[in-house]
């Protein structure tokens, strides 16, 4: 089992009398991607800051690979913050250049790196152009290089597909599970619960400031199973409804063309192997699918229900 690279216990921050983070605990394992989620003013961005010791907790530790969080841990932490921080009059590779020795990279050692991923992301021509004269998606691409340019062993990415088209964000997504690959751990902040799916371990969910929820991925989504399935069938949808399983309710049935559509709710417990049995000797099942919550559908139910109660 991986050890823990990151652990946050008991994370409290106030900004006067609003308290932006109240009894926070996360734990982000080695070599995964740990998705932080909220929606905008959960505590997220407080958080993220606190790990980068831009500002510090008010109450609480936080621990880097067993130690106390200090000073010399920046250097081992990649940041691609929300809104980005080039500098517009300079030139693009001048400006990677100085950046990643802030790092601790000298310049000679950062130039063939820094080129290697130029031509990887087939960007060599920008060398010399103003950051100003690239589009966002062009600065973000920068921004995304000079982030892990120095091999840090924990990447901070907060909402790192912003200003990118499909073709691109699909490019920085592979770099991202390539990275997790070779070993690398990375916290992903981001409103794109789809991304989320397709790239996170783990996830917490901070609303109002607390945690409320967190775990492994295929955990939470078993855990919020509904036991509803969808079956396209040969037969006409009255052909279902004579079918004998009381652990069974059909929710809904509509008929296309030759087929019918038939969404059915089970008792909790009950497998798709017993539904199957049920049904195959009255119909003919073209195909037969869980309907497995999505993590968008969860996000909004778990939030709207917190907001409510505390309300």
């Amino acid at each position: 089992m991986p050890m823990n690279l990151l652990v946050a216990e008991h994370i409290e921050k106030r900004y006067a009398a609003h308290l932006a983070l109240d009894d926070v605990n996360i734990a982000v394992k080695k070599g995964t991607i740990f998705g932080l989620l909220g929606p905008n003013g959960a505590g997220k961005t407080s958080l993220i800051r606190i790990i980068n010791q831009i500002t510090g907790p008010d109450k609480g530790k936080l621990f880097f690979n067993g130690e106390k969080l200090q000073n010399s841990h920046v250097k081992k932490i990649g940041y691609l913050p929300e809104e980005r921080g080039l500098y517009k009059k300079m030139k693009v590779g001048e400006q990677a250049l100085y950046l990643v020795q802030l790092k601790g990279m000298s310049k000679k050692e950062a130039i063939p790196i820094l080129k290697y991923w130029f031509e990887k992301f087939d960007i060599h021509t920008w060398w010399n152009k103003k950051v100003e004269e690239l589009s966002k998606g062009m600065q973000q691409k920068i921004q995304f290089i000079i982030t892990v340019l120095h091999k840090p062993e924990l990447l901070i990415f907060d909402e790192p597909f912003s200003g990118f088209d499909p073709i691109n964000t699909n490019l920085i997504k592979s770099e991202i599970l390539k990275l997790k690959d070779n070993g690398t751990t990375i916290i992903f902040s981001t409103h794109n619960m789809e991304s989320v799916e397709e790239l996170c371990d783990e996830i917490a969910l901070i609303n109002k400031s607390r945690v409320i929820l967190d775990g492994n991925m295929a955990e939470i989504r078993d855990r919020f199973r509904t036991f509803e399935f969808e079956i396209v069938s040969e037969e006409s949808t009255e052909m279902l409804k004579g079918v004998s399983f009381d652990k069974m309710q059909i929710i809904s049935s509509v008929q296309k063309s030759n087929q019918s559509v038939t969404r059915v709710k089970t008792e909790p417990g009950t497998t798709a192997n017993e539904l199957l049995a049920a049904l195959l000797p009255h119909i003919r099942i073209r195909s037969f699918n869980e309907i497995i919550p999505r993590m968008n559908d969860i996000f909004i139910s778990l939030v709207e229900a917190d907001s409510n109660k505390l309300n």
